[in-house]
């Protein structure tokens, strides 16, 4: 990248599959600036050109924000001299696979010239990738820690390497098993990351774990620790996970899932990356993320449970992610990923089938109908492909060309393009050019599956009624929404739900269809009641607790919604159907900040959430002229409020006033700490 930019060939444009990666590249290459370098990262909001990425000559995105630009046609593109694929093997992901794939083939025919350098560790038909992408194979065994892979048994860990059977002796003085392999590392100072197959396992694993440790933190760490906890778990109304987590953590122990909030996930990953935390517990998602490297790696589970598959054992290629993050450099010699055996043949099973064994090859995933369909709109639209002479050839761009047969080929672009044309969003003219209609543009701009672009405009254009259940129905009912999952003791439960709110969705329950549709849109029901709840302001620990999820994942869920909501508006005012707007628009103002339609003129406001604003209301302050009018030292006494919040809400509407005190001001007696206490708990109910 530095050769590329001091050369004058261009700026430099690093993919990553994940936003912490992100993060991650962005505070590493910033260091670059004192060579007049400048880094900027990008990964978010889909419908923008990235105009802050113009200026910098290190431009970090992720893979679906690279895709966004190019179908925004961001002008800047044209300037990439050089792009890095980090994760390169993810193209084998059947979500984010295909728009790696694209990405790499829309920028080689944008770009002339353009230098593409792939990343993986891996990757075993990596000479297929090479080939694909007109490269130059650069294989290297080097690490810089070297790596040992055996497999645990009745208190032995055997090491193959170079066909040579290591075996090391570990002390059996412990009723948990796994809590001695642990200790074996941290009696030498190094730390453990353990992999289990579940959420409830992470949690399960960590607070057996969490009583052997206190012996190898020092007592300045433990203040450090437990300081660490109180931010995690101090508000009365905190999820249950979240004071789990926060007593873990004061014992030098922690689990990591996609349930966690970003704060909390950020506090494990720092706290372990400085050696604070000396185990984390977590699925194997943490594998595919931020670089969290341990002396040693524990996979505990190597099987995996699928409602649709059942218990099957996971991919070699998957076992090697987690097993790669073995050896911190700079602080061990050598790493050490261990898999746990409970019996002889399995002992010989994980040996052969995981540590002596070659990661699967690397296979396109473009070949999902979703996947092309999206994928050719987005080039239609941003006018790279105008018949299918061209659309031929930026497929034979692809991985999935390089690998499949052509008449497989054509059978999927001309199923897409049948697809896209019966939906109305792309027209066919008599010499046979493609062009986007409106909608077909638009689809593409906001980022959205064409499928979910034909749902809305062909509901919300056929109806001027609506719901609040309804609607958050209908974006659940789209495929870029993700769902929380029905357990089968749940599914009563949803079912009585979906009665009570059939007169008000505006989407039919598929009665005659197949189990799993059904099982679905029961999903469905349920992810839109837990929307419901946020916007009527159910507290963190009454949502995480009811739907069985984390915080992370009610993030997740509002996220995805609030952008959903906005593309139904985008799509209703193309379809002519402008009555939706006013609502979809209230909607997703209430989505983002998880509130009742009462209180939204206080939250758009800095410093006021969901709880200082329900907390302003209900000190009869029902708007900003309220606020603007109410004396300084009366806003400052409401609880949660204070002095400089009240100062920072003064100043936004124009007075800027200084409020002085006798005395210190946040100081809080315990009357005020109750009061408190009582008005948070009973926030939302």
């Amino acid at each position: 990248m530095l050769k590329t930019i001091l050369d004058g060939r261009g700026k430099a444009l690093y993919l990553v599959p994940l936003k912490s990666l992100a993060r991650e590249k962005y505070t590493e290459f910033k260091k670059y600036e004192s060579l007049g370098i400048t880094t900027a990262m990008s990964v978010g909001d889909y419908d923008s050109p990235g105009r802050s990425l113009h200026d910098a000559d290190i431009a970090i995105v992720t893979t679906e924000r690279a895709d966004s630009l190019i179908r925004h046609k961001a002008e800047w593109i044209n300037d990439v001299g050089i792009v890095i694929a980090d994760e390169v093997h993810l193209i084998n992901d059947s979500k984010r696979g295909p728009t790696l794939e694209m990405v790499l083939a829309k920028l080689t025919q944008i770009v002339e010239d353009i230098q593409i350098v792939a990343l993986s560790a891996t990757i075993s038909n990596a000479n297929q990738i090479a080939e694909w992408l007109g490269a130059e194979l650069v294989r290297d065994s080097w690490r810089p820690v070297p790596l040992s892979e055996g497999v645990y048994l009745d208190g032995r860990i055997s090491f193959y390497k170079d066909g040579k059977n290591t075996p090391r002796r570990i002390n059996r003085t412990r009723r948990e098993e796994l809590a001695d392999v642990v200790c074996d590392t941290l009696d030498e100072n190094g730390q453990v990351l353990v992999f289990v197959s579940s959420r409830r396992s992470t949690v399960a694993v960590a607070k057996k774990l969490a009583p052997f440790l206190r012996r190898y933190i020092p007592d300045d760490v433990m203040l450090q620790l437990s300081k660490a906890a109180t931010k995690i778990g101090r508000a009365p109304s905190a999820p249950e996970a979240s004071k789990t987590l926060a007593r873990l953590i004061a014992n030098g122990a922690a689990f990591h899932h996609a349930g966690l909030d970003n704060q909390e996930r950020a506090l494990v990953e720092d706290y372990f990356k400085n050696n604070l935390l000396k185990v984390i517990v977590a699925t194997p998602t943490l594998a595919a993320g931020v670089n969290l490297p341990s002396r040693r790696v524990i996979i505990r589970d190597y099987r995996r449970y699928e409602p649709d598959r059942g218990s099957y054992p996971i991919p070699i290629l998957e076992y090697k992610q987690m097993a790669g993050r073995a050896g911190r450099p700079k602080y061990d010699e050598y790493g050490e990923a261990v898999l746990i055996a409970r019996t002889e043949p399995e002992h010989d099973f994980l040996i052969d089938n995981y540590t002596l064994s070659e990661p699967e090859e690397i296979t396109s995933k473009l070949a999902s109908p979703r996947a092309v369909r999206a994928h050719l709109l987005a080039s239609i639209a941003a006018e790279m492909t105008r018949n299918r002479e061209e659309i031929d050839s930026l497929i034979a761009g692809t991985f999935f060309s390089h690998q499949f047969d052509q008449w497989e080929i054509n059978h999927h672009v001309s199923s897409a393009l049948g697809f896209l044309e019966e939906g109305s969003l792309i027209d066919t003219s008599s010499d046979g050019s493609y062009t986007a209609t409106p909608l077909g543009k638009r689809t593409s701009q906001l980022y959205i599956d064409p499928y979910t672009a034909i749902l809305f405009r062909d509901i919300l254009s056929g109806t001027d009624s609506h719901s609040i259940i309804g609607i958050l129905h209908l974006l659940c009912h789209t495929p870029d929404q993700p769902l929380t999952y029905v357990t089968s003791s749940e599914a009563e439960e949803y079912e009585i739900a979906m009665d009570d709110y059939l007169d008000e969705l505006m989407i039919e329950p598929p009665i005659e269809e197949s189990p799993r549709a059904y099982a679905e849109f029961l999903a469905q029901v349920k992810t839109a009641s837990l929307l419901q709840d946020w916007i009527s302001e159910k507290t963190e620990k009454d949502i995480t607790e009811r739907y069985n999820v984390g915080m992370g994942d009610v993030h997740r869920f509002v996220q995805s919604a609030e952008w959903l909501t906005y593309a139904a508006s985008e799509i209703s005012r193309i379809s002519n159907a402008p009555s939706h707007i006013p609502f979809l628009h209230d909607l997703r103002s209430r989505l983002r900040y998880g509130v009742r339609s009462d209180i939204l003129e206080f939250v758009g406001l800095r410093g006021v959430g969901r709880v200082r604003g329900r907390m302003l209301h209900n000190h009869d302050l029902i708007n900003l002229p309220d606020l603007y009018k109410v004396p300084i030292e009366e806003l400052a006494r409401i609880p949660t409020i204070g002095t400089s919040i009240a100062e920072s809400i003064k100043k936004q509407l124009g007075i800027d006033i200084k409020l002085t005190a006798t005395e210190p001001d946040d100081l809080i007696d315990d009357d005020d700490i109750e009061s408190m206490q009582t008005l948070l708990e009973d926030f939302g109910a």
